[in-house]
């Protein structure tokens, strides 16, 4: 398969259908450096013993995307581990009944998959208003798949993306910031960081905040915004990463 260009993306996101008539996405596209099977870049982190904590209650793909909706891809890619989560909106309405979930997921599949021509969904995971936890990207939750989400930086790191929009003044559900935290504390654990730490990435696309080749100290839960040019998450939660970065602490005993 032929990798896809890179994207420049603007402020803010929108998923699914709706992306074939807009010309913002959240996700930013896959790194020609991974579509091509590359080393990824190094990385430094404050990696400890793991932190194991009882993985959260995650739905599979095969909930969502059903036979008619997938379309052919390459076989998931894989880094060593996953250090970093990036976190993102879809920047679709948030006023949806949670049962109508999967049909909204395809649609940001669709849109991904389609007007972008990227080979899946960018994220590794969504989180719903009512804190439910969907497999996002394939290749196995518990494995370090590498997502199409934080363009330059979709090496080790995991992408999380909260369904709706939570731009300034906007409600953040707390079903949603809590189902983050554990999914956070959980991705994180496996690998001994520290959800209120920092990581040193190196960016492999200048598309990114930073020029290829660049390192970056972030905090290894980041809002899409530090590391790319773009409002995602949006203010409302960003606003709430502190309280997200805590509550993965403690439950993984810290």
């Amino acid at each position: 398969m032929v990798p896809p260009k890179p994207v420049l993306v603007a402020l803010g996101c929108v998923p699914g259908l709706l992306a074939v008539l807009a010309l913002v996405m959240c996700a930013a596209g896959v790194d020609r450096s991974a579509a091509r099977g590359t080393a990824p870049p190094p990385v430094a982190a404050r990696i400890t013993v793991p932190r194991p904590v009882a993985r959260p209650p995650i739905v599979p793909r095969t909930a969502w995307l059903d036979a008619a909706s997938t379309r052919e891809q390459p076989p998931p890619r894989y880094d060593d581990r996953v250090v970093a989560v990036f976190i993102h909106h879809t920047d679709s309405p948030s006023d949806y009944d949670c049962a109508d979930v999967p049909r909204v997921i395809r649609d940001v599949y669709a849109g991904q998959t389609g007007a972008k021509d990227w080979d899946d969904i960018g994220y590794n995971f969504l989180v719903d208003r009512c804190g439910t936890i969907y497999e996002g990207r394939a290749g196995g939750v518990d494995r370090p798949v590498t997502g199409a989400h934080t363009q330059g930086f979709n090496h080790r790191s995991a992408g999380i993306a909260a369904i709706g929009t939570f731009t300034a003044g906007s409600q953040v559900p707390k079903a949603m910031t809590d189902a983050i935290a554990r999914l956070v504390a959980w991705k994180l654990g496996l690998g001994g960081v520290d959800p209120r730490g920092t990581v040193r990435l190196v960016s492999s696309n200048s598309l990114s905040r930073y020029a290829a080749g660049t390192a970056a100290v972030l905090s290894t839960v980041s809002g899409h915004d530090a590391a790319f040019m773009t409002s995602c998450p949006g203010a409302a939660l960003s606003a709430r990463l502190p309280e997200i970065r805590d509550l993965a602490a403690r439950i993984q005993g810290r």
